[in-house]
Order: C-alpha cells, then structure tokens, then sequence
C-alpha cells in the first residue's frame, strides 16, 4: 500500500474523543470533529501538543461487502448497550464539583482509548482516517464500515459467531497485535531473543518481555520501550485530566487517587502504578468510579516464548519470566449505592469461601482466611467505556476484579477491587426481554423456567470476580496461553462450588442457589465453537463437556437442556479441584492437556448453537453514550 504524507506536515491524528463525537452523532461532518483544525483546537484546550509530529495517508480496500455491511449494522444483528443519558437522575443529583469532574474523566478515558488503538492494530488509526476521508466523499459503505470500526474499536475483531472479522482487506490481526512488529514472525521474536541473551543484553530482553513495553525494530535486534515513554503527549494530556478532575470532586479519597495515576502517566515508573492501584483497590464510599483497566488477555506473541523450552531454560538462568502484555482500558461511571450496598454482602462470606478452597494449604491467597479481606466492591452507572474495556467483540464485559496479580500492588499491601457494570447486563427493553423468551423456550425444558432468573446472572458474576482473588496467585505466567483460559475457569467454578456453602450460611436462599444454577446452565450454551484465543468461551465449552460428561446436564436430541440441579455443585467441586492443581503446579503441559481434553465441542452443544442462531440474528454489539458525549463538548 503506498504512503503518502499529507499536505501540511503539522497536523496531529484525530485524537479518540473527537473520532467518539463523530461517531456517536452518526453525520460524519467535518463540524463533528474531521476537521483537523478543529481536533488541533480541542487538543490545545487539554495540553501542548507536539508540533513536529507528521501525518501520512494510507489508502486501504474496504473488505466487507455493501450487502454484509449494512446487515451487521442493522438492528436484528447489532445490539447496542446504553450508557447514562445526559438527564439520568444518577448524573443530574450529582454535586457540581462532581459533574464537572465527570467530565475531565470522561475526556482522560477517550484520550486512553487512542493509546489502545495504537497497541491494538498497526492500522488502526490509518484505517479510521481513511474512512474519514471517504466518508467525506460521501462514500456510504464507508460510513457503514465506520459504524462497525467504532462498535469493535478497531480494525480487526470477533463477532458472537466466533467469525473473526476484518474491515480492510490485506490487514490480518497479528499474535503480536500493535504491541510488536508488524513483520515480526514467532521464529525470527525467539531467535532475536536468544541472540541478545547471548550479547549480554538481559535487561533490554527482560524490558521487552514485560507487560508494559511496545517492542520495535533496533537494527538487527529489538528495543522495548514502556508504553507511558511511547505515548508521553497522550499519558501527559490524560493525567492533566485527571489533575483538574480532583480540583473539584468532592471525595478526598477518590481525589488522592486520580493524583497518584496521573503521576503514574508522567513517569514511566511501574511502581507508580503500584501505589495508583493500591489506593484505587482500596475506595469503597467515592460518588465516581475512574479505572485504568490493565489486562494482558490479547498478547499471543508474548506467551509463544513459553512454548519454547530451550528459551525458557535461557531465560530462567537469568530470572527472566516473560508476561504478556497489557492492553489498556478506561471506565468512567457513577457509583450506584444502592446496588452496591446488596454487593458487599459478599465480603463477610469471602473468609469462609478462602477456607473452602482446594488444597489451600499448599498456597497464600488474596482473601485470608483469618483477617479482613482486602476487597472493595462497587456497583457503578456508566457513563462511558473505552478502549479494552468497551470493545464489543463477541461480547462485552460485565465486571471486573482487578489489579490482576502480576501488578506490583499486590506485593506492596495492596488488596482488589470488583466493578460492576450496570448498563452491561440490564436487560430492561421490552424487545430484549422477548428475545430472552424466545431463546428460553427453544434451549430450556421448559419445567425450569421458573428457575431462570437474569439477576441470578449478577449473583454469578459476583462469585466469579471474588473468585480471581481465590485459589493460587502465583506463577501463572507458566501457563502461557492456557493461563486466561484456566484462570477464568477457576472464578466460574468457585461461584458455583461455593453455592452450598453460602446458601448454609445464609447468602442465598435454597431457591436463589436453585436460580443460579439453572440461569448459569441455561446461559452457558453458545453458537458457535470458539477459537482458542477467547479465553472466556473456551472456558464455557470445556465447562459444557464437564457437565455432559459427569450427567449434571443433558442436551436432548433436538437440543433442548434439562438441569440436574442436585449434581450441579460436586460436579464444579469436581472441576475446580482440577483446575486448582495444575495452577499449583505450573506446569504448560500439564494446562495444555487439561484444556485440549476438556475443549470438545460435541453434537449436543452443535444442535443447541443452531438453535441459538435460529432464534438470535446478533453478531455485533455497540456501545452508545449519549452523556459522554455531551461531556466531551463542554468546556
């Protein structure tokens, strides 16, 4: 593809918010934040921008069809999830000091959301100028194509099919994604590696090797460079955000926070982040919710090396441990008392499941059996998801337990946090609401009906995220690309193996734990057989197959599920026992075989995923917020 600088030679690329107001309001105007002058305006308004940065232009062939296009984009394919609403009673009861907060974090976490698509896909950024070049021109497949660019956040993704979807032909997702060289192949990333151990040059390989670097080109070798160095101008606009944001809000605590991650956005210092993290884990009563989401569930290219023994065993000579890379993701949203008030009823309950855990004698949790868990949990109101927290592919996520435990605050003290994400898992419209029925009344016998309960879901979901911070924490990374798909495992299989004992204790009534068991049976078929790179449905089929296999569910022929509610429980015990001793044992291999035994897509689950299409048209999502976007045009 020829390149071809523009024009002028000061124009900065379209920052992320700008292309979100575009997007969002659907006109694909120059007034709508195409115009370069008036990006450079609104850019200048938050920090200096660098004067000197170039611009090229790169033409691309759009890869989608007319046709397939303007199906994906329809509203029988493509469901959307609203955030807040300008006139929400969460936002307009807010303190003043707050709204105007509320804004400052909503431009900090567009401004994040450009830095994940650069990490995420070479050409990305290339792609979306293009389409706004063509959108100019009025070219409408163009603008059909943005609509999809936007709702994936990106030019590569996976729709609910597990079909991987490309915008523009000849632009393939890399293992590496925007993290390593486009042209870099697995072979040629181990050999470097093992020749610049061999040059002594062990503390350039342990920095391309961690989770925060971007590795580049260095001549013949590689250079990793920490993300916050990369993207200073971003990071520094981000943490100017921030800054104005605790001059007004009203929470002290939440104020020390956001001045301690924008102090970790200026210096490329990990430990920073650290004591960010560590005060972020530890806010319970704050009116807002800001979090940089850190995950590194995309890089493959990173857990190749521990594929490689002879590598391995190189790099272990000098306490060298490769993690696979963050990618970066913004959430900004209002805490929902009352939601989070039924939440914490949890916490008293997290001891109990600690001592309940397999083989807990053979290693130190997050919870303690024996002290105060260190764990906030909030309910929250969105306002805006960005980057790695608000792509819509394949789904989108519901909650989150972080920091994740190969972040340094948890070696400094520092505990977790659960955020849930209330406008992601309501279903209030009346269509969606019968687009559940339907799908109940194809896949479910219809005598456990009565037992399906999609506030059940939620009740899952919060033992699945208190289930990250039980179980083994440590050497994960050993499991390579195994390691998201055991560990998600482990979290599902914790809130099921623990119903019994909650519902003993008091945390669930016998018909809420019979509601549970049912919704999670009933949720847990797919419509198609996942690749092995999405870890949260590789999990499900694996789950599926374990079930079948030990008689706590049946498929009927014509693909219909019935429950045996009784062997619900020892089966997942069964299953979390298994999962807990290959995560003490750090051993690949071991992971390989336990998830390529389990991952069996039978006839069974084939027929009921028919099903699933027959009555469910999906295959995209996106996310729209309308608040954010009122917030992004303030002053």
């Amino acid at each position: 593809m020829e390149m071809k600088p523009l024009s002028g030679t000061n124009i900065p690329q379209m920052n992320s918010y700008a292309a979100a107001k575009t997007a969002n309001n659907n006109s694909y105007s120059t007034e709508n934040g195409d115009n370069p002058a008036k990006i450079t305006e609104e850019l200048n308004k938050m920090s200096e921008l660098n004067k000197s940065m170039v611009n090229y232009q790169k033409d691309f062939e759009l890869n989608l069809s007319r046709d397939e296009l303007a199906k994906r984009v329809s509203k029988d394919y493509m469901t959307t999830k609203k955030m807040l609403a300008p006139d929400a009673e969460e936002y307009t009861s807010l303190e003043k000091g707050d709204k105007e907060a509320l804004k400052h974090l909503v431009k900090a976490a567009y401004i994040l959301e450009e830095i994940n698509l650069k990490l995420d896909n070479h050409n990305n950024i290339a792609f979306r100028d293009y389409l706004t070049r063509e959108i100019v021109k009025d070219n409408d497949d163009a603008k059909l194509t943005r609509i999809l660019f936007d709702a994936q956040k990106g030019i590569c993704a996976i729709d609910s099919e597990s079909n991987k979807i490309t915008l523009a032909k000849g632009v393939t997702e890399k293992l590496g994604k925007g993290l390593y060289p486009e042209d870099l192949s697995v072979e040629e990333f181990h050999s470097i590696i093992k020749e610049m151990i061999e040059q002594g040059k062990i503390d350039e390989v342990r920095t391309i090797l961690n989770q925060r670097s971007v590795v580049e080109r260095d001549g013949d070798i590689l250079k990793g460079t920490d993300y916050i160095d990369k993207y200073k101008t971003e990071f520094e606009m981000m943490a100017a955000q921030l800054e104005m944001a605790a001059r007004v809000s009203t929470n002290q605590d939440f104020n020390e926070f956001l001045r301690l991650q924008a102090k970790a956005l200026k210096t490329a210092d990990p430990m920073l982040d650290a004591y960010a993290d560590k005060k972020w884990a530890e806010l319970q009563d704050t009116p807002l919710e800001f979090t940089i989401t850190r995950e590194n569930y995309s890089d493959e290219m990173t857990q190749t090396v521990i594929e490689n023994k002879e590598l391995m065993e190189l790099l272990a000579k000098y306490n060298i441990k490769p993690v696979s890379k963050d990618m970066l993701g913004g959430r900004v949203g209002i805490v929902n008392k009352k939601g989070t008030e039924a939440i914490l009823k949890v916490k008293e309950y997290l001891p109990l499941m600690a001592k309940n855990m397999p083989f807990n004698n053979e290693y130190e949790q997050n919870i303690s059996p024996d002290e105060d868990s260190k764990q906030t949990m909030v309910d929250v109101d969105l306002v805006a998801v960005t980057g790695d927290v608000g792509e819509y592919r394949g789904g989108i996520t519901l909650a989150e337990n972080l920091p994740n435990d190969d972040k340094l605050s948890l070696t400094i003290g520092g505990g977790r946090r659960n955020v849930y994400h209330r406008q992601i898992r309501l279903i209030t419209s009346e269509d969606a609401k019968q687009k559940l029925q339907k799908r109940l009344d194809a896949t479910l016998n219809k005598e456990q009906h009565k037992y399906y309960n999609d506030e059940a879901d939620h009740w899952f979901t919060v033992g699945h995220e208190n289930g990250h911070s039980l179980g083994p924490n440590k050497n994960r990374e050993a499991l390579g690309k195994y390691q998201s798909i055991i560990e998600e495992n482990k979290a599902d299989m914790v809130s099921l193996a623990m119903l019994d004992i909650l519902t003993e204790n008091g945390l669930y009534t016998p018909g809420q734990r019979e509601q549970i068991i049912v919704t999670f049976a009933a949720d847990n078929m797919l419509k198609s057989k996942p690749t092995m790179s999405q870890a949260h449905r590789v999990r499900t089929v694996m789950q599926n197959y374990f079930f079948l296999k030990h008689g706590a569910i049946e498929i009927s022929k014509d693909g219909v599920l019935t429950v045996n509610i009784d062997k619900m429980v020892p089966t997942a015990r069964k299953m979390l026992e298994e999962i807990v001793r290959i995560q003490i044992d750090a051993d690949f291999d071991k992971a390989e075989k336990y998830v390529l035994d389990n991952f069996v897509w039978t006839d069974e689950m084939e027929t009921v995923a028919k099903k699933l299409k027959e009555v469910s048209k999906t295959l995209n999502g996106k996310v729209e917020a309308p608040l954010a976007m009122e917030l992004l045009e303030a002053e």
